[in-house]
């Protein structure tokens, strides 16, 4: 059977916390975009990948937890926090509202995500 949309987006997650950057690429359309509330616009989810990976690379681990999560037709929107431990022990929290929307195939052809780090209680 195949996996629902809702399962589609955090298996996309999963392979992000296994540094799996190729099976995340082969989850999404050709020309899929994503857009971030950084200022920077639009990314290519090639471009948005390749930042992600330099980013992980500073990091130890990395674990998403789906707090919520709404299907609707071919979108998925889902609010979620990605656990961070840096090589030095130290512990964040980026929390965030993503939109993945689902394309031909059942390729993921957008993700649009709001996001804000949030301090621990060690950096206060």
């Amino acid at each position: 059977m195949e996996q629902n949309i809702g399962e589609k987006a955090n298996s996309f997650l999963r392979r992000l916390e296994a540094y799996d950057f190729a099976g995340c690429r082969a989850m999404c359309t050709a020309g899929a975009t994503v857009w971030q509330n950084d200022g920077a616009g639009e990314r290519t989810i090639d471009a948005t990948l390749r930042r992600f990976e330099a980013f992980a690379a500073e990091v130890e681990t990395l674990r998403y937890d789906v707090v919520r999560q709404f299907r609707n037709g071919d979108e998925v929107l889902q609010q979620q926090v990605l656990h961070l431990t840096a090589a030095d022990g130290t512990a964040g929290e980026v929390h965030a509202a993503v939109c993945f929307r689902f394309g031909d195939g059942g390729l993921i052809d957008r993700i649009e995500e709001c996001v804000y780090p949030v301090p621990t209680a060690e950096a206060l």
